[in-house]
């Protein structure tokens, strides 16, 4: 026996099968549609719904295929398709917890169905014989699984010519129907059974007994790994498939309600053969339409089930990826699904099971259209479908549907069916191992990143949403753990760390060296699971290099703003080829360019006592003097407490006091600790003296200490050196902050409220400007019309006009100009006034009506 075990990266082993699209996907989706519903129900469901209403119950239940079927034309057609149908396609678009939870259910759906069909025919045979028990019906029904069992034993070829001499049995089947039909179509009879009949079935009811017949619409795709050319052969196919169907089931529903009245429809199952010129091939069409069903389901679950195990997404199913033959036929699933049928056949009782079946090929639709709408969501350049006629809305309305239908059917037996997904799904996320092929999770996410960013950006920042995004200078591996360990502390789960390290030379070698590195860290940091992103960078000097490095990190809101190094200690140990002079002066460089500074110290000891001291026993010390470096250490030991290595740590806040005034510095120092919402306690101290901070934090676990650069040296609050300090401290943090985070900052504060402030000042200049112009207009008006009045009268009657009346209105005149001057003199001011204001918004918010992000500053 030649058997090989398919990779799953792989094409199969050997030649193609070489299927094409009538006989590897139109075939078996047409003869599993055209099944045993067509024969024994449909009939049923018309008589009891009325025309009118069964024909919405096929238009419902056919759009779900035809929604479903552009989704598998768009992913068929993106991709090659291998072996595994609905699997294959859900697993390496949703991944492998999606793929792998529905390939395992549908197989155990299709190797139950294969139970249910042989079972139909098992009772169409037995009717021919009145004696016939239930004991015959069973050994019919096996009997009918060992028939089918040898031709998908033997391979696709054998089942497809099987399948021919099917199909044409059913032609003849429906031949004989619609000439039937053709002699007892009644038009008045036609219009009668439009309507239900009074004792309504319920239509969800009528729905659900009709749905299962659209459900072998996919029984092509299952057979994905046996066709010449996947891509033309699936949606070509299935649509072929899909559209016939609808045509014959339309058209049979037609002639049910133009040859039977409703009653006779509900009473009588065979009202098909009663409608046919010759009823004998209506028995032979069930036959037909039974075993059909059951070689397409025999045929498909095994390659479903060989698929899954070639992936080895379940670890007890590997032997069942070896196949047989050049075709790799997966004769050991074959067995599998065979006894599975015999099994449901054993077992009798099977409503309960017919429903959850039913559901789980509901979900498999739901989910093959949510993974198309996914693929597109996720805005791949890699997502090119050939097929033209796809629109992820129109995937997103199959998933709706789909859920929809679940819903209004049998939601308890739903609910079922999705728990047994569920927790398949969480059984493979706890267990599956890595990633065996590229699905699009990735895509997605970054997509999302890209919207989110993008929106974030429109925004100007605030100091309610202000994040750690920390550039690390990752210099001496010795070090390297606790640096990006802590740094991980800090980031607290709510910003970006980059880790970056710069590797000094040029040509060939360095290029290598860089990638060495980058590697070697990208392990590093992977292997502790840490939330930071490794950069290495390859530049002829350090200096130079990390002047870009520092402007050219990051984009947008992901800008870094705090620097985090290891203290200085030998020359080239935190950064290459420098001395502490050099350290101080890129010290400097970094607080020029806006950064905020994080400098941690520690020793081997210190390391292993902070790691080792139980979590509910370790306390953070943060020495304050109510300035923005201690208000951004105080934010970052909490920031600390939000991570599982210090969820129960306590914080203690030093300030210094003396004398009368300790009590009142304790009294306002918890007053701040209780505005900005930080649980810690406050403590009192005489000094910041480097003795006093060694005898309060010397037992201490961590201690954020503040430091300025003068000169070329970092000093303490007193201007003293660290070296004596530090070295009887645990591991210290010494922090300089650029800029000033306000912890108890206000929504209605900051620049949105400065930006809010410049547009209302804008619209205020505004209106003040178009009334005072409106007052000008008005005032511009009456002088013109009182010397056109007094143009006339001098004109038409100038000897009769008498002084006093003449005068007066010349003083009318006079002080409506001197009116019309004021009001233009106000206009022009107050238009003056909206060009600064408008000056004043631009400058604060671009140009008038938009939302201009702020620049790259630090201080966001």
């Amino acid at each position: 026996m030649n058997t090989t075990v398919r990779s799953p990266d792989t094409e199969r082993t050997g030649p193609p099968a070489g299927l094409g699209t009538f006989a590897g996907v139109f075939t078996p989706s047409i003869l599993t549609i055209l099944g045993i519903i067509l024969f024994l129900r449909l009939g049923y469901v018309v008589g009891s719904a009325g025309l009118g209403r069964a024909l919405v119950i096929i238009a419902l239940a056919n759009a779900i295929s035809i929604l479903t079927s552009i989704s598998l034309s768009a992913v068929a057609t993106n991709l090659r398709v291998k072996g595994g149908g609905d699997y294959y396609l859900i697993s390496r678009t949703l991944g492998v917890e999606f793929g792998g939870s529905i390939g395992l259910v549908l197989f155990l759906a299709q190797s139950v169905s294969i139970g249910f069909y042989c079972i139909g025919f098992a009772e169409a045979a037995a009717a021919f014989s009145p004696d016939a028990s239930a004991l015959t019906t069973r050994l019919i029904a096996f009997g009918a699984v060992s028939f089918l069992f040898i031709f998908a034993w033997l391979g696709a070829d054998w089942a497809t010519r099987f399948q021919f001499v099917v199909m044409a049995l059913l032609l003849a089947a429906l031949g004989s129907f619609f000439w039937g039909g053709f002699i007892h179509w009644d038009p008045a009879l036609l219009k009668t059974n439009w309507i239900p009949p009074e004792s309504a079935v319920p239509f969800w009811v009528l729905f659900a007994i009709f749905f299962p017949a659209v459900t072998g619409f996919t029984q092509g795709v299952s057979m994905s790994g046996d066709l010449a050319d996947p891509g033309k052969s699936l949606p070509l196919g299935t649509f072929l498939a899909v559209g016939i169907s609808i045509i014959v089931y339309l058209a049979t529903a037609l002639i049910f309600s133009a040859s039977l009245p409703n009653a006779e429809l509900t009473a009588n199952y065979g009202a098909m053969k009663t409608i046919s010129r010759y009823g004998f091939l209506i028995d032979a069409g069930v036959v037909a339409a039974t075993l059909s069903s059951a070689m397409a389901s025999l045929m498909g679950a095994p390659r479903i089930l060989q698929s899954l195990s070639a992936d080895r997404v379940f670890s007890f199913l590997k032997p069942f990826a070896k196949g047989h033959g050049p075709s790799q036929n997966p004769r050991r699933g074959v067995l599998l699904s065979a006894a599975i049928a015999i099994l449901v056949i054993a077992l009798g009782q099977l409503n309960l099971v017919a429903r959850v079946v039913s559901m789980f090929f509901l979900i498999s639709y739901g989910l093959l259209n949510y993974a198309t709408f996914f693929e597109a969501r996720a805005a791949s350049p890699s997502f090119r479908p050939r097929f033209k006629w796809f629109s992820p809305h129109l995937s997103l309305l199959g998933f709706l549907t789909c859920a929809g239908v679940m819903l209004a059917i049998d939601p308890r037996t739903g609910a079922a069916a999705i728990a047994v997904l569920f927790a398949i799904h969480q059984y493979l996320k706890r267990t599956a191992g890595p990633a065996r092929w590229a699905d699009s999770s990735r895509a997605y996410h970054m997509q999302q990143a890209r919207n989110h960013l993008l929106e974030a950006a429109k925004d100007p920042a605030h100091d309610k949403d202000w994040r750690p995004r920390l550039l690390i200078l990752d210099h001496g591996e010795k070090r390297r753990d606790p640096l990006l360990t802590f740094s991980s502390w800090i980031e607290g789960g709510a910003g970006f760390a980059l880790a970056v390290h710069i590797t000094e030379g040029e040509g060939a070698v360095a290029k290598k060296t860089r990638q060495d590195r980058q590697t070697e860290r990208a392990g590093f940091i992977m292997e502790r699971e840490l939330p930071i992103f490794p950069l290495t960078v390859c530049a002829p000097e350090f200096s130079d290099a990390l002047e870009v490095v520092l402007q050219g990190s990051g984009f947008g809101p992901t800008t870094p703003n705090t620097v985090v190094l290891n203290w200085f200690s030998k020359p080239g140990d935190t950064i290459p080829g420098t001395n502490r002079y050099h350290y101080v002066q890129q010290l400097r460089t970094m607080f020029r360019f806006g950064f905020n500074i994080a400098v941690l110290q520690t020793t081997p000891d210190t390391w292993r006592n902070a790691r080792e001291t139980p979590v509910a026993e370790r306390r953070i010390d943060v020495w304050w003097q109510n300035d923005a470096t201690s208000r951004l250490m105080l934010l970052f030991a909490y920031l600390m407490t939000r991570t599982a290595p210090w969820g129960e740590a306590a914080i203690r806040v030093l300030t210094k006091g003396s004398g009368a005034n300790i009590n009142d510095e304790k009294k306002a120092l918890n007053q701040i600790l209780e505005d900005v919402r930080i649980e810690a306690e406050a403590f009192v101290v005489p000094s910041f003296e480097p003795g006093t901070v060694v005898e309060n934090s010397r037992n201490t676990t961590i201690v954020f200490l503040p430091f300025t650069l003068k000169a070329n040296r970092l000093t303490d609050a007193t201007g003293h050196s660290f070296d004596k300090s530090l070295p009887q401290l645990p591991m210290s943090v010494l922090m300089l902050a650029a800029e000033d985070i306000d912890l108890d900052s206000e929504p209605e504060e900051g620049s949105a409220a400065l930006i809010a402030g410049a547009e209302d000042a804008l619209e205020a200049a505004r209106e003040k400007a178009a009334k005072a112009e409106k007052h000008a207009d008005i005032a511009r008006e009456t002088v013109e019309r009182l010397n056109h009045k007094l143009a006339r009268l001098e004109t038409d009657r100038s000897g009769e006009i008498p002084p006093e009346k003449h005068k007066e209105l010349r003083k009318k005149v006079d002080t409506a100009e001197k009116e019309a001057q004021d009001a233009f003199r106000r206009a022009a001011k107050a238009k003056t006034k909206a060009k600064d204001a408008e000056k004043t918004a631009e400058d604060a918010i671009g140009p008038p009506n938009s939302k201009k992000p702020p620049g790259k500053g630090q201080n966001q």
